[in-house]
């Protein structure tokens, strides 16, 4: 096979997919590296489509996939199904939540989506607030979205909706200051991208928090961070969980990491 064919058999799959859903009246919005590309202009190579739906629509859309002859599955009942194409090389995300379970796909995410093209077709994009909130928290070993928000900052931080980005990362703002702190490493020269009264709001949490003892409950929240890295301290060191019960189900949650421990193996 080509390389030409195989992009064409990409497309091809990719768009009748996307036609699979619309003809079922299910609200999509791609996200991914097309995503990325519409937002900063930085294309890359992929084998894969994320499509975000929110979790009620997840069977019809499965369905409407198998009924065109793809193998159709949920891969995780928490966050995420897949479908392959007939040859099984491409496949589509079909994402409702995030693997940590905090970033649940809602009725916000659409109402901001920008509306883009993908292959011929008018799509909405997912936004770039709930771009920017569901990859700060993919910090594994393998993977780390780090650079992705530093060009979403980049490209459009003078264009978020900060107040909406915030109230997003409600209880883990840490985790958006860590980012934004970077961001001024990295560009150094385009600090002024995040708004000022941003960056005093979060270095006022941080403020007040440090004067406070810390909760004296062993917890640990590098879970919703990495789902392979912190199986020690939860597992050995006692801490508990703070995934569960709230975000993920205990069954959930172990055939989640079980994962993580077998793609871990050599």
């Amino acid at each position: 096979m080509t390389m030409r064919h195989a992009q064409n058999t990409a497309r091809e799959f990719y768009r009748d997919t996307l036609d699979a859903l619309e003809g079922e009246g299910i609200g999509m919005l791609v996200g991914g590296a097309f995503a990325q590309e519409f937002y900063t202009g930085i294309s890359r190579h992929t084998k894969d489509l994320d499509l975000f739906i929110k979790a009620e629509d997840l069977e019809r859309a499965l369905s409407a996939l198998a009924r065109r002859g793809y193998r159709a599955e949920v891969t995780f009942s928490h966050w995420l199904g897949k479908a392959y194409d007939r040859d099984g090389v491409n496949f589509v995300d079909i994402i409702f939540n995030s693997g940590n379970g905090l970033c649940k796909v809602d009725d916000t995410w659409f109402a901001k989506a920008p509306q883009g093209e993908v292959f011929g077709k008018s799509v909405k994009i997912c936004p770039v607030e709930e771009a920017i909130w569901q990859k700060s928290f993919i910090m594994e070993r393998e993977r780390y979205d780090g650079a992705d928000i530093a060009h979403l900052l980049r490209a459009q931080g003078d264009q978020l909706d900060w107040h909406r980005l915030l109230r997003r990362f409600d209880g883990h703002w840490r985790v958006l200051m860590s980012y934004i702190t970077l961001f001024g490493y990295i560009y150094p020269g385009e600090r002024n991208k995040i708004p000022e009264w941003v960056q005093r709001r979060l270095a006022g949490l941080f403020s007040r928090e440090i004067a406070f003892d810390a909760p004296r409950e062993r917890v640990c929240a590098g879970t919703f961070l990495s789902r392979a890295q912190y199986i020690v301290d939860v597992d050995e060191w006692g801490y508990r969980d703070l995934r569960t019960p709230d975000h993920m189900t205990p069954e959930a949650l172990e055939r989640w990491t079980a994962a993580a421990i077998e793609e871990r193996k050599p």
